[in-house]
Parts: structure tokens; sequence; C-alpha cells
């Protein structure tokens, strides 16, 4: 669990890096956001492989997370 621990407290670093260059409406959220997109993707893989009912939550939401980040980064 290790690894899936590591990538959650990534995937919250980049989502609030992200969603702090939205809130100053930055010229960089379309980098942030596919850099957020990718690392959420990574996220989900990792947790969606256990088993625990908190990882496929978890894995919910990092899906759901990349699928907007991908929007931003795609409407920017």
């Amino acid at each position: 669990m290790a690894r899936c621990i590591a990538l959650d407290i990534d995937c919250a670093a980049a989502c609030a890096f992200a969603a702090g260059l939205m809130a100053r409406g930055s010229d960089n959220v379309v980098v942030a956001c596919g850099m957020c997109a990718e690392i959420c993707q990574r996220c989900a893989a990792e947790c969606g492989s256990h088993d625990a009912d908190h990882c496929q939550r978890c894995a919910e939401a990092c899906r759901w997370c990349e699928e907007e980040c991908r929007t931003m980064a795609a409407a920017a």
C-alpha cells in the first residue's frame, strides 16, 4: 500500500496546485491540468487495483478528477 499512499499524496498536491492556478487565472492552467490529469490517472489505476472499499472510492474520485482536468486543459 506504500505506492498507493504516495500516489494519493502526489494526486492531492497536484490537484491543489492546479486549483490554485485556476483560481488565479494563470496562463499555466493547461500545463497544470494536463499534469494533474496524468497523476490522477496513475493514482486511479493503483487505487483501483486494491479491493478495499476506500481504495475503490479513491479510484473513482481520481477518475472523475482526471476527466475534469482533461476537460479544463482542452478548454483553455
